[in-house]
Formats: C-alpha cells, sequence, structure tokens
C-alpha cells in the first residue's frame, strides 16, 4: 500500500492487487486486507470510502476525512465530474458477444491510436455484469494505444475513461467487444496477468471540473504508477 496523497480533508493511496477497497459484510471474520481498514490504521483517523476499486483491481482510491469532505466528493463522482483514467492489457482478439459489434477482423487488434466510445446497459449478478435492456446505461470511452511485450507476453494497451461507474464496467466492456483483460477468468480471459489480479489499473483522478477542490487542498490530478512498468511491460519492437 502507498500513500499518494493526504491532507486534513482526503487521503489517496495505491491499492494493490486482491486487496478490498472497504470492509466486506463479513467484518471481522474476513481476512483479506482491507486499504480503508490498513490507511485508518496508518493515518490514525477515520476515512470515508469516495468510490472502490473492485478486488482484482489496482490503483487510485481517494477516501474523505470527514463527513463534509466526503458528502462533497461524493457529488464530484455521483454528477460525473471527475475523470477517471485506467489502464488495461488485454490478450489475444477473440469474437465478440453476440450482439456487440465487432472492432475488427477475427484474431486482429485496432490501428494504434484508435478510439471508441461503448454504450450499453449493465446489470450486475451475484457474481458479474450482464448486459441487460433493464440494466443501468453505461458509457466508456476507450483508445487502444499499441501492443505491449513483457518476456513471451504480448498484450494490447488500452486507455480507458469510465464515463458512469457501473459495477464491473470496464471488464465487460473490454471482454464484451473481443478483448478479456489478462487474468480475468471471469470475463473469458485465457492469458494470465504477470502480477497478481487482473491487468486493471486506475492510473489518475482529474478534478477540474470539481467544484471547491482547490478549497479542500487538492491537486487538480491524482496520479499513480502507470500499468506498464507496474507489470513490466515495454512497447513491443515490430517485427
Amino acid at each position: 500500500m502507498d500513500l499518494l496523497f493526504h491532507n486534513e480533508h482526503f487521503a489517496a493511496a495505491d491499492k494493490p492487487a486482491d486487496w478490498l477497497s472497504v470492509p466486506s459484510r463479513q467484518g471481522e471474520d474476513d481476512t483479506r486486507p482491507c486499504l480503508g481498514k490498513r490507511l485508518e490504521a496508518a493515518l490514525a483517523t477515520r476515512l470515508w470510502p469516495v468510490h472502490r476499486l473492485d478486488q482484482e483491481v489496482t490503483g487510485l482510491i481517494l477516501f474523505a476525512k470527514s463527513p463534509e469532505a466526503h458528502r462533497l466528493a461524493n457529488q464530484w463522482f455521483e454528477q460525473r465530474q471527475v475523470v477517471k483514467t485506467y489502464e488495461a492489457l488485454t490478450g489475444p482478439a477473440a469474437p465478440p458477444a453476440p450482439g456487440a459489434p465487432a472492432l475488427v477482423g477475427p484474431g486482429v487488434l485496432p490501428a494504434a491510436g484508435t478510439d471508441y466510445v461503448w454504450h450499453s446497459h449493465l446489470l450486475r449478478g451475484k457474481r458479474r455484469a450482464y448486459a441487460s435492456p433493464q440494466g443501468k446505461p453505461a458509457e466508456t470511452q476507450a483508445t487502444f494505444i499499441g501492443l505491449k511485450q513483457a518476456g513471451t507476453t504480448t498484450a494490447g494497451h488500452w486507455r480507458l475513461h469510465p464515463h458512469t461507474g457501473r459495477p464491473h464496467q470496464l471488464r465487460f466492456d473490454l471482454s464484451r467487444h473481443g478483448f478479456p483483460i489478462l487474468g480475468d477468468a471471469l470475463y473469458g480471459s485465457l492469458a494470465p496477468c504477470p502480477g497478481a489480479g487482473i491487468a486493471l489499473r486506475c492510473v489518475q483522478l482529474d478534478f477540474t471540473a470539481c467544484p471547491k477542490y482547490a478549497a479542500f487542498g487538492l491537486p487538480t490530478l491524482l496520479v499513480a504508477p502507470g500499468l506498464i512498468p507496474f507489470l513490466g511491460f515495454h512497447k513491443k519492437a515490430p517485427p
């Protein structure tokens, strides 16, 4: 756990893979490490979670240190004023899910720099999310950056901006379009992640459009180390 920022109002930390963001319903019976609890102990203060990451996902999480800061930050996230940036690594291209538009031909990756905007209606099941007319609207902006290499593993590198915050939204979107995230067996990946968890990471929170963020001492950007150096990848050399 790395503490990336804190002042009298907020704290931001880098959540490791396979840690909970906040305590589960099992309470003290759950032995998994929990970022919120560890951070409260390290800072010797109570914290209020503003948003969460899946257990398998790494990266930036913001916590409030007071009810006032919590209310304000909740408004930012609920009104989609915080611009969230994630990075993901995906395995070999697979056929898209039924009903999903094919981005490219079978087994072919998009051209580097290609942008997409994906819309769906997501319904959260017991373990995973599904497309359903009864689901909540979800929107993701995705950019395919190019190929990356680590040892014998070649992966597609993506930059993702979820405009909504539905559970498993990014994992679902990439898998639905034929690009499951490395290590994400729940959404069809057959390729392992080089590190723990899955190859999805929150790397930046942008507060530019958030009212009063500067008055509460937040910088315009909170940034975590990128996914590529985090997992030991580099740009793939051309054949």
